[in-house]
């Protein structure tokens, strides 16, 4: 977690970055898009709502929703998405060369994946499209206030705030934590306004989205105050505060 956020955060004092999770330079020599890196050959045969959610594809769903977030609400000023990132696009690209036999078979994006209902391509896309419309309605792009609250190695959870917002996200691939306490700069209710476990986007639901969060007056994590929320495993939740 601290690597992470250090990644995100290493820069000078209101220097503008672009951030972003994949990009032309390493899909135009060949390698790996992000979704192929972490689910590989079952995305040729279990990305169909047909077929069993197996526990690589299920991970790497979730893991793929988890990165673009943490890219986008705490990387820069500015968030990149290389077309077919935001839905999870497989294989990679390669042009037409010497060393392929000139071939234009990987020439390609596939962007009828993510209009096929039947694929769970359009889960990935409908989480990179809430995400897209919450920075417009909270705007922490263009935001100055930015603090990292938590960084637990052990426990996999990051913690920060940004644009007015609290973000939690337990990277732990079992572990699942109850009434975890989260530091926050402001006192008052919070609710859920974007949680990555959420059915609509292939989550298991285990988050209420319901469920008001009070802070409590007590320093923690240097913050005045602090909430406690549920964390399950490989989930991201973004809360505002009232």
């Amino acid at each position: 977690m601290t690597h992470i956020a250090h990644q995100l955060t290493n820069r000078r004092y209101q220097e503008r970055a672009i951030t972003y999770c994949e990009s032309h330079d390493q899909a135009l020599v060949g390698d790996k898009t992000l979704a192929f890196w972490l689910m590989d050959k079952q995305m040729y045969t279990h990305m169909s709502d047909l077929t069993p959610l197996t526990p690589v594809v299920d991970r790497g769903i979730a893991l793929h929703k988890l990165i673009r977030l943490v890219t986008c609400g705490l990387g820069g000023e500015g968030y990149l998405t290389f077309e077919g990132n935001e839905f999870g696009h497989p294989e990679w690209l390669d042009f037409p060369r010497e060393g392929n036999g000139s071939s234009f078979h990987y020439a390609r994006r596939q962007f009828n994946l993510v209009h096929d209902e039947m694929l769970r391509y359009k889960y990935l896309y409908r989480f990179d499209r809430a995400m897209v419309r919450l920075e417009r309605r909270f705007h922490w792009l263009s935001a100055h206030d930015q603090w990292v609250t938590l960084k637990h190695n052990d426990d996999k959870v990051l913690a920060f705030e940004r644009g007015g917002l609290a973000w939690i996200f337990n990277f732990h691939p079992c572990n699942s934590y109850a009434d975890y306490r989260i530091g926050v700069a402001w006192a008052g209710k919070y609710t859920v306004v974007l949680c990555s476990d959420d059915p609509e986007f292939l989550g298991h639901g285990r988050v209420d989205p319901a469920v008001e969060h009070f802070s409590t007056p007590m320093e923690w994590n240097g913050r005045p105050n602090y909430i406690q929320v549920y964390l399950p495993a490989r989930t991201a939740i973004v809360l505002q505060h009232d």
